[in-house]
């Protein structure tokens, strides 16, 4: 896929993130990835969207731009503002990213950390809408783009361990686009079921 139609892409994956969590209110509750309330997974988003933006720069080897940090007093105001920086940082992107947390390979291709960073917000704004209980629904262009991604993640036992971006893949049906996407990477469409 040329870089400009995955750029277009990525830009409706996290502007649909950015109105979902604009109805973010009570923090503490509970969302589809084990252990973390909507407050630490926002906290996280926030946390990858800055990071993801300095290695855009060329600055993804400095640890400080990855540090998660307590969310404020405005969570939504925060999570636009790092949704703007990544943004604008992705506009015109490094060649190369260097992405730590993926060691012991940490330099991608952009296209490829792109395409990284577009998935985890497919997924991590399903994460916060099914938290709130409300509808999250993705334009066809955009499921199909990330369909083709999800399944390209590698499977086995580093689905495993702590820590990692997705969990062992579900089985599933010939589903819709969206329930493929969060099966092949761990999620149940059905949660909190």
């Amino acid at each position: 896929m040329p870089i400009d139609e995955l750029l277009k892409q990525h830009r409706v994956a996290v502007e649909t993130s950015v109105r979902i969590v604009s109805r973010v209110g009570d923090l503490t509750r509970p969302t589809p990835c084990a252990e973390w309330t909507l407050g630490d997974l926002l906290a996280h988003m926030i946390a990858q969207h800055h990071g993801f933006a300095a290695a855009a720069r060329g600055r993804g080897g400095e640890p400080g731009v990855w540090q998660v940090r307590p969310i404020g007093p405005a969570p939504a105001g925060e999570y636009e503002a790092a949704a703007a920086d990544v943004l604008a940082a992705f506009a015109d992107p490094s060649p190369t990213f260097h992405l730590p947390e993926f060691a012991p390979v940490s330099d991608f291709p952009a296209e490829l950390a792109i395409g990284f960073h577009l998935i985890d917000y497919v997924v991590h704004g399903w994460d916060v809408a099914r938290s709130l209980g409300i509808e999250y629904r993705l334009d066809p262009a955009l499921a199909d783009t990330a369909l083709k991604i999800a399944l390209a993640v590698p499977g086995g036992d580093a689905r495993l361990a702590p820590g990692a971006a997705f969990a062992p893949a579900l089985s599933t049906s010939d589903g819709d686009p969206l329930s493929r996407i969060l099966t092949a990477l761990g999620r149940s469409p059905a949660w909190p079921a």
